[in-house]
């Protein structure tokens, strides 16, 4: 019995110790799979922590890219200025805010002076260094809520927010042009540009964007007509202006289709002798219903425009055709002198053109003669980029025989170290200074400086304007060789410059020759 018993507790323990072994292993096991489920949990964890750090690097990248991409779409890569892109998006939203604050808004409207200049006399590389000095220039001149905009080219717009004045609006661009005023240094040269600035307001001029960009521009040019270097606040007239300008360069194109343009011959005259010694050949136009056009109407526009090259070799063209006509007719020759532009200077190929006419037409080039103003001369002395300086293109033109003068003497960039290197033939002085000689102590003074020094450098000397007999007489005694004005011709077409041609002595038109003697006695 007590064995029964002992055996059925030895199977009990048995049971229990296998129970036990078995309990064992299945704690273990979970034990085990707790472990591994921790561990899928924390590498879930830990990956699900890399994913959110991978996916915030590229949100912050694709940022980064998104920015980069909207400043190159709204931002100027030369200089790092807004531009026009932006210009469109910036400034609706400035002018609801200065609606909202009922405070004027301005626009500037910025254009370089004779920057084309810089490029062809340097290169393009020169004046990119340009427009970023420029560019600094401008954004230190305005405060720091103020947006200045690259627009292209050379051309910048500065938009002046939470104005308080006209008088701010004025005295932030008269800032603006005295500050490109100072030259700026590039590769150490010493470079000058200034900048015809045009202003509008909001909402004064305008309540759109269009409307305010367009009449900023219009003032700029106002500013551009007034000399350059200077602003000019924008008004109705001067709209007007501006689509008179389009009509005429419009009617002016078709000028040169239809046979409109003309040219006449003004003489210059020997003043001793008053014997015609040459002509000066002067375009004319004649528009079909408004008439005698004056160049001072059209030829800046014609420049701006480049409508002046055709212009020029148009004039050259007839006068070459002239010439042969009088040839022709038994007249005897006289040196014929053309004016020709910067422009057609520089963008024509002149010497060649010269070359072919006087070959063809049997002309001796030394009845030709060039003029140049003076701005034009002494302004393009440097080699243009990839080309000649006009320096030189003169002295080849020289060397065919043709003969150089320098018009409108005195009211360029006079010097004499310049004056000195082109080796002209003749200078012309302007009338603003032959005009007011006799009564005007100062017009005295330049004008026998002009004679005396033109003496030194053996320059003959032709007097522009001349319309009375007391300054014929006062330039003869001045010791001025050559005169030229409405005291003895006006200009007169081809056909009628046989009596310039006969070799006859001009009178005068105000005097007699007995009176013109009484005084020179």
């Amino acid at each position: 019995m007590l064995l029964t018993l002992a055996l059925l507790s030895l199977l009990a323990l048995c049971a229990v110790a296998g129970w036990a072994v078995r309990l064992q292993l299945r704690v273990s096991e979970l034990t085990r799979s707790v472990d591994e489920a921790e561990g899928r949990h924390r590498e879930f964890i830990e990956q699900a922590d890399h994913g959110v750090a991978v996916r915030r690097k590229i949100e912050s990248q694709l940022l980064e890219k998104q920015q980069r991409l909207d400043r190159l779409a709204h931002h100027d890569q030369l200089t790092g200025l807004p531009n026009r892109l932006f210009l469109a998006a910036h400034l609706p939203v400035a002018m609801e805010e200065a609606k909202r604050r009922d405070v004027p808004l301005g626009v500037l409207f910025l254009d370089l002076d004779r920057f084309k200049h810089v490029n062809d006399t340097y290169g393009h590389e020169t004046g990119d260094k340009l427009l970023q000095a420029v560019a600094k220039r401008v954004s230190a001149a305005v405060r720091s809520e103020d947006i200045v905009v690259r627009m292209g080219g050379d051309e910048f717009v500065v938009i002046l927010s939470t104005v308080k004045s006209v008088t701010q609006v004025n005295e932030t661009a008269a800032r603006i042009t005295a500050t490109l005023s100072t030259p700026i240094v590039i590769d150490g040269k010493p470079l000058v540009t200034t900048g015809s600035v045009g202003v509008s307001l909001y909402p004064r001029d305008g309540t759109d964007v269009g409307s305010l960009l367009r009449h900023s521009d219009t003032a700029m040019y106002q500013a551009k007509d007034r000399g350059r270097n200077n602003f000019q606040i924008f008004s109705p007239i001067m709209d007007r202006k501006l689509k008179e300008r389009v009509a005429i360069e419009a009617s002016l194109r078709a000028a040169l289709e239809s046979a409109q343009l003309d040219v006449h011959y003004q003489p210059l005259i020997e003043i001793e002798t008053r014997r015609v010694t040459s002509l000066e050949a002067l375009v004319r136009w004649q528009h079909p219903t408004e008439g005698f056009i004056p160049p001072a109407r059209f030829i800046p526009i014609a420049e701006e425009t480049g409508l002046i090259v055709a212009i020029g070799e148009f004039v050259l063209k007839r006068v070459f055709a002239d010439m042969v006509a009088w040839r022709n007719s038994g007249l005897t020759l006289l040196p014929v002198s053309v004016n020709v532009s910067p422009y057609q200077l520089g963008r024509s190929n002149l010497q060649q053109s010269i070359t072919d006419l006087t070959a063809r037409h049997r002309i001796d080039p030394s009845l030709l003669q060039i003029e140049l103003t003076e701005g034009a001369m002494f302004e393009h002395l440097e080699p243009r980029n990839g080309g000649e300086s006009y320096e030189s293109i003169v002295n080849e033109l020289r060397a065919l025989g043709v003969r150089i003068a320098i018009d409108d003497f005195g009211t360029g960039y006079s010097s004499l170290n310049y004056l000195k290197r082109w080796r002209v033939d003749f200078l012309k002085i302007d009338r603003s200074f032959v005009r007011d000689l006799v009564t005007d102590s100062n017009d005295h003074a330049i004008v026998g400086a002009i004679i005396a020094m033109a003496k030194h450098l053996r320059i003959a000397v032709v007097a522009e304007g001349v319309e009375g007999w007391p300054q014929l007489e006062m330039l003869r005694k001045l010791g001025c060789r050559f005169a030229q004005g409405y005291l003895f011709a006006e200009p007169v077409p081809a056909h009628k410059c046989r009596e310039f041609l006969n070799g006859l002595r001009l009178g005068l038109k105000d005097v007699e020759t007995d009176v013109l003697r009484a005084n020179a006695g």
